[in-house]
């Protein structure tokens, strides 16, 4: 007996449990392959590509049109050791220094050699994107930015030139963003690296199923999954048509503007009205198709931060975050695999992105709590920084600065250099975002922190800034600033605040084993023929992410669940 499971009820979605069958061959199969993949975004193109090459027969299904956040994401890809890419700049870098760097962002979210191999298999893993198209170029920038200027192609995506990072790893540019340009925006790049892998993918003999929905896991009495149902708007139909231009539609407008931005209600309405719109055609215009899976099934469809209801349900602390993903990112997946037994973790573990860089005035001035009190090295990279900001200070934040530190704020805004993103969001929250006061008593009372905490915390600052005494941050000295100047300034950069809104994005997910991609059930048993990738599941990015480490880890991941189910048809 099957039907939605209670949990996807509970959460919005409309998964099914899974159909047990006695004997496989008691149905009629629609379609078969050796392996079937649901959710068409990173992790499921690398796999699609990597199982093809192996001589396996590969179906995939995807609610939209493929590519994922994956294609909608600001194009990085995070490699090292020595890519061709960094040898043909000049940047030199080494496996070790690599593996040093990332023990310290990944922590033990994954074993050592995981992460080891993960780094073995960087520079063959660029080599493999070049040789089937996938667009990467160099002319490195070498300054810690949240993004680098829109013609440079390799810069420092982490917390690598950091001080307290850098004494313990040589420093490398690893962020290899995708060659190719779409107007000034730092966002929908990757698909300059997912497109032609896709389209290699389908050369090779890909069998893709757009607009389809998996609803439903099929499995044998042993437990081993070998199938999938899927709910799919008939390919080349008016209706697929039309459901294309409304989800573009719906993706557009919900993008156009952060939730806590004035006149956003209007975009994110006209949105969910095209939204609406497509899911009416899912409703009336679907037909079911059984999709046998000989050596396993995949599921990277994403994670869920797109999922009101499961944010709130598993990292209500975010809920009020700004969500930083595709339409996709329902959760769905990740659900799929707990009806079959899955096991999940870190769940509550979202990234929450806190660029302060450019300008680089704000971050050589001080980010402090309720308590006034200062918390991190303001130099971080932005993901370190929006952890801190979540995870250990309620969600509650402010960056101070004096009025030298404004006017260099206001002048570094007006660099050519900057992506217009990074302008457009100093200048709003230099106009929007400051609390004034003519003294550092009377900004604490304004923005109700702990007046003796913060003059404690600037004295102390302004003596590091006269070299006088270390930082006990760490931080270096060409990114000190006295703030000393009146009038004194306070920024909100807190979760809700509502001129800086915080991207946010999930990285827990099913549990999987390290050496092949299968999912883990509660004792930690491999479910058989059931893999997972990408942000359905936990990877090398869900301690602590640096742009391109999760694209990196979709591929890694996905190759991974691939080779194994090719061994296994061996």
């Amino acid at each position: 007996m099957t039907g939605t499971s209670s949990l996807a009820a509970d959460l919005g979605l409309s998964v099914e449990d899974p159909l047990v069958l006695d004997n496989p061959d008691e149905i009629i199969w629609d379609e078969t392959a050796d392996l079937v993949i649901v959710g068409l975004g990173g992790a499921g193109i690398a796999a699609a590509l990597e199982g093809l090459e192996r001589g396996l027969s590969v179906v995939a299904v995807d609610r939209y049109e493929g590519g994922g956040s994956t294609a909608a994401n600001g194009g990085v890809f995070y490699a090292g050791g020595g890519t061709v890419i960094q040898q043909a700049e000049g940047e030199d870098d080494d496996p070790e220094e690599m593996l040093k760097y990332l023990r310290m962002e990944a922590g033990e979210v994954v074993s050592d050699a995981t992460l080891r191999r993960f780094v073995t298999e960087s520079v063959s893993t660029v080599d493999w994107i070049i040789a089937h198209g996938g667009k990467l170029a160099g002319n490195v920038w070498k300054e810690k930015s949240s993004y680098p200027p829109l013609d440079r192609f390799l810069y420092h995506p982490d917390n690598s030139l950091v001080a307290r990072y850098r004494a313990q790893a040589k420093p490398a540019a690893r962020g290899h963003r995708a060659f190719g340009r779409d107007g000034k925006k730092a966002w929908g790049l990757g698909k300059f690296i997912t497109a032609p892998l896709t389209a290699s993918a389908l050369r090779l003999g890909l069998r893709f199923h757009r607009f389809s929905e998996a609803r439903q896991l099929v499995q044998d009495k042993s437990g081993r999954v070998i199938g999938v149902k899927i709910l799919s708007i008939p390919e080349g139909s008016t209706d697929a048509a039309r459901f294309a231009r409304y989800i573009a539609r719906a993706n557009s407008f919900l993008a156009a503007l952060p939730p806590s931005i004035p006149l956003a209600s209007l975009t994110i309405g006209i949105g969910s009205y095209y939204l609406r719109k497509a899911m009416a055609i899912e409703a009336r215009g679907r037909t079911t198709h059984m999709i046998r899976a000989r050596e396993g099934v995949l599921l990277s469809a994403g994670g869920f931060i797109m999922n009101p209801r499961m944010v709130a349900r598993y990292a209500p602390t975010y809920a009020k975050g700004m969500p930083n993903g595709t339409l996709g990112d329902q959760g769905a997946g990740i659900v799929l695999g707990m009806t079959a037994g899955g096991s999940t973790a870190l769940m509550d573990k979202i990234s929450a992105w806190r660029f302060i860089n450019p300008p680089k005035a704000w971050s050589d001035a001080i980010v402090i709590n309720r308590a006034g009190k200062r918390f991190v090295d303001e130099t971080v990279y932005g993901a370190t920084l929006g952890e801190h900001i979540g995870d250990h200070q309620g969600g509650i934040a402010w960056l101070i600065y004096d009025k030298a530190l404004r006017r260099q704020a206001f002048k570094q805004a007006r660099d050519p250099k900057l992506v217009p993103f990074q302008r457009d969001v100093t200048l709003l929250n230099l106009a929007f975002n400051a609390r004034k006061a003519k003294t550092l008593e009377a900004l604490a009372a304004k923005i109700g922190i702990d007046p003796a905490g913060l003059a404690a915390t600037v004295a102390d600052y302004n003596r590091a800034a006269a070299g006088l005494a270390p930082d006990p941050f760490g931080k270096e000295g060409s990114d000190i600033q006295p703030i000393a100047t009146s009038p004194f300034y306070a920024m909100d950069i807190s979760i809700e605040s509502r001129f800086l809104p915080l991207p946010v994005i999930t990285f827990g997910g099913l549990r999987v084993d390290e050496e092949s991609g299968l999912v883990l059930d509660a004792a930690g048993k491999p479910i058989p023929a059931l893999y997972a990738a990408g942000r359905t599941a936990v990877g090398i990015a869900s301690q602590t992410y640096v742009s391109g480490l999760s694209f990196a880890d979709c591929f890694f991941s996905g190759r991974r669940a691939a080779r194994h189910a090719a061994r296994a048809n061996q």
